[in-house]
């Protein structure tokens, strides 16, 4: 069995690796279209993270629905 690791990144580090602006992020978030984030602090603090693997898998995500949409328009235009 493999572990994956559970690096936490925060939100400038998130932006650059989906290209998505702060306030998409959490529009996102709020439709349970993309990771939550996690409280970093204790008791009511406002630090957040996000789990890097899930932010790495939702962007998988996109890149499959992509590639599928790729291939049903090519399936669509040989009939």
């Amino acid at each position: 069995m493999t572990t994956k690791s559970k690096k936490i990144i925060r939100l400038p580090e998130v932006k650059d690796m989906t290209g998505l602006a702060r306030a998409t992020i959490y529009k996102k978030m709020a439709t349970d279209d993309f990771p939550m984030s996690i409280n970093l602090s204790s008791g009511c603090g406002r630090a957040v993270g996000w789990v890097e693997i899930e932010i790495l898998d939702w962007i998988n995500e996109r890149i499959e629905e992509r590639d599928q949409q790729i291939e049903a328009k090519k399936n669509s235009e040989n009939c």
